[in-house]
């Protein structure tokens, strides 16, 4: 059994499927900018909007890797690369993931401490060129989808970096980043970002290059053991639903076979049809990792238009990842004494703040309790905390406003994001 924890690595093309990934489990996201992207029509943020994904992100304890996996030209290299990454350095994203080697070498030279990935896109498929962009300076290598377990596992043995492969969504009939048919039909280059997927499209009246999507839950733990790291799930042309139920089911199995090993890993065939009811395209394949090729790999007709689906189960998703906001675990301990002012101390994961707050009263009628002040603390609302625990002394009777309280502890939650959000600027 692999000892190192996998990452659930999920599409975030929208705020909203990002904030449905975290909420569903996802070790970290995936998300592109407005430029240099290998998905121009996803609902990538502005830099305001980037900024703040990263921001939500680190809030909650996960990463976000950054897109910046097109070709360029050399005016792009030259002047606007540097500028517009900056910003996005600064706010502290986790990793870029890179096809070409300009972009690279360039940002390595202008932020020495970023980690980079290699895009699946450069298809780096072989020990050498593994160890070659590792001399190079990247920390992880995304490989092409095409590779099998075997060659995987080789490939991890000699160079020792992280690795990353796709375990759902949909595949590529050409080799990965090879692809220059929608360029020469339409114009549209997919090394630019703008791939009209042509392969999905009927020729001679039926769909002879339409290849079924990738499902890996039944050999999840082959490609566990053949040294993977990181799981990465496809789809940030796909919307909120489509990420939460699909990262909620690849993290029961991975927490599953952590927990019981490949003698207790048992897939529910109700999950593989949840997965078929979020998004169908005619069928699944297991991909390349066991088999070179076949022919069952294609579906050739069109993508199915009536599914039957179980709305309860869909809604259930909804209502778990989509509709609900993810709120971190907070730890507290409170004192509250006539004279002095009010003190909160929070801890969150390894961060935690002290406040002080307005000086308490001493109560001429009715003293506050500590259940009464407990209770008042502990109601943070749609913020992105909820108690787990809060310990509250109370020397002598006192009194304070409500409006002071609920002011108090306003201010002692967003110093505490602060500080966390902080943690991660450069």
């Amino acid at each position: 059994m692999n000892n190192i924890h996998p990452e659930i690595l999920a599409p975030a093309g929208s705020r909203e499927s990002l904030s449905a990934a975290i909420a569903a489990g996802a070790d970290a996201v995936y998300m592109g900018g407005s430029r240099f992207g290998a998905r121009a029509y996803a609902e990538n943020p502005d830099e305001d909007g980037l900024l703040e994904a990263i921001d939500e992100v680190h809030l909650h304890g996960r990463r976000l890797y950054m897109t910046v996996n097109t070709l360029m030209k050399e005016k792009e290299l030259e002047r606007d690369l540097i500028p517009w990454f900056t910003p996005y350095y600064r706010q502290g994203v986790d990793a870029v993931l890179v096809q070409d080697p300009g972009v690279l070498f360039l940002l390595k030279e202008a932020f020495p401490k970023q980690e980079i990935h290699i895009s699946t896109q450069m298809a780096i498929a072989s020990p050498w060129g593994a160890r070659l962009v590792k001399e190079w300076g990247a920390s992880r290598l995304v490989l092409p989808r095409e590779l099998s377990l075997t060659e995987i596992s080789a490939i991890r043995e000699a160079c020792g970096l992280e690795i990353e492969t796709f375990v759902h969504g949909a595949l590529c009939y050409c080799y990965s980043g090879q692809c220059l048919l929608s360029s020469l039909i339409g114009g549209r280059s997919g090394n630019r970002g703008r791939c009209a997927q042509p392969c999905r499209l009927p020729y001679n009246g039926e769909h002879l290059l339409n290849l079924k999507d990738l499902c890996t839950l039944d050999i999840l733990p082959d490609i566990l053991e053949a040294g993977v790291s990181s799981l990465k799930i496809e789809g940030r042309m796909k919307g909120p639903r489509y990420t939460a139920g699909t990262v909620a089911v690849y993290k029961k199995y991975v927490d599953q076979y952590l927990e019981h090993g490949r003698e207790g890993y048992r897939v529910d065939p109700e999950d593989k049809e949840l997965l078929r009811m979020l998004f169908d395209r005619g069928g699944s394949t297991e991909g390349y990792y066991r088999r070179h090729n076949g022919a069952d790999m294609i579906y050739p007709g069109e993508k199915p238009k009536q599914r039957a689906m179980d709305e309860e189960r869909l809604r259930k998703i909804d209502r778990m990842y989509t509709e609900k906001k993810r709120q971190e675990p907070v730890t507290g301990e409170l004192t509250a004494a006539p004279g002095e002012p009010l003190r909160l101390s929070l801890s969150c994961r390894e961060h935690s703040v002290t406040v002080p707050g307005p000086v308490v009263q001493e109560a001429k009628n009715r003293p506050l309790t500590a259940a009464e002040l407990s209770d008042r603390i502990k109601k943070t609302g749609d913020t992105s905390f909820i108690f787990e625990d809060l310990k509250v002394q109370v020397s002598g009777d006192i009194f304070l406003p409500v409006g002071a309280i609920n002011a108090f502890r306003r201010e002692a939650l967003r110093k505490l994001e602060e500080e966390i959000i902080h943690a991660y600027r450069r």
